[in-house]
């Protein structure tokens, strides 16, 4: 596993099963990965209610670089066959788990390999985090949220009109179209595809607020394009992110959709002084 830091950050580079060495504290790795090491710091999320003032604290972490592709969750899934198609149990996956994979344990014509994985349940994706080793899992809403404003220059760029602009073009979208492969342009912390690609898991996803009508939409499909309809909209500039708190609020843990995937965190432990 590799940890990249962008530019003026501390940078620790770790690669297969060696020893993750953070702050004095000492993890084994068990996976091949680009990681990204994002500093403690302070951020105010789209979800602070008008009496929380002061920004959330958030720990330090890291985070996958892409969304997790087919190819490697189709080695997890050799790996770990329990978490194939047709064996998985109906309490961790709904019917529709890796449903556009041709075999169980096999890709086929449908699905490429450096496509980001999606039909993929909150279990699914907790269980090949935890697989990554060093305590990974997926991320919070917090640290997703913070990572996601940054453009390419600004690690919060959420002030910027032509950001934001650029950011829900993506809504327009038909979902009927093929997705791209992981990649591209990274932001400011080193990140790429965290908007225009897919949806993502995070950990606390049933823990969002939003209006309790959301959770009865139906298909959580229909909610990538009209779910943030059921969010009080205080603060409009930030609609795309409030979007996907909509999609996100409506689904069950066993839930998989066509455009949701997921990637992991790792946290940075800091040992003693």
């Amino acid at each position: 596993m590799t940890l990249r830091s962008p530019p003026r950050q501390a940078r620790v580079v770790v690669s297969g099963l060696l020893a993750l060495c953070i702050g004095g504290a000492v993890s084994a790795v068990a996976r091949a990965a680009d990681y990204v090491s994002i500093a403690a710091g302070e951020f105010a999320s789209v979800l602070a209610g008008d009496a929380q003032v002061k920004p959330s604290s958030v720990a330090a972490f890291a985070m996958r670089t892409t969304p997790v592709t087919n190819r490697e969750f189709l080695e997890f899934v050799n790996r770990n066959p329990d978490w194939a198609r047709g064996r998985v149990s109906r309490v961790f996956a709904d019917t529709q788990y890796l449903s556009h994979w041709q075999l169980p344990r096999d890709l086929g014509d449908a699905a490429f390999a450096h496509q980001p994985v999606t039909r993929v349940s909150w279990f699914a994706a907790q269980a090949f985090c935890e697989a990554e080793g060093a305590g990974g899992r997926l991320p919070s809403w917090l640290e997703w949220e913070r990572v996601a404003a940054a453009d390419a220059a600004h690690t919060d760029a959420r002030a910027n009109p032509a950001w934001r602009a650029e950011i829900l073009s993506w809504y327009g979208t038909a979902s009927s179209v093929i997705l791209a492969n992981v990649g591209g342009m990274a932001n400011a912390y080193g990140i790429q595809n965290m908007h225009g690609l897919i949806w993502e898991w995070v950990d606390d996803f049933n823990a969002l607020l939003v209006a309790a009508d959301s959770r009865s939409q139906g298909d959580p499909d229909k909610l990538q394009f009209c779910g943030a309809g059921a969010i009080s909209l205080k603060d409009r500039d930030n609609y795309a992110v409030l979007m996907r708190i909509a999609l996100l609020s409506s689904l069950k843990a066993v839930d998989t959709t066509r455009h949701l995937g997921f990637r992991c965190v790792i946290p940075v432990f800091k040992g003693p002084k």
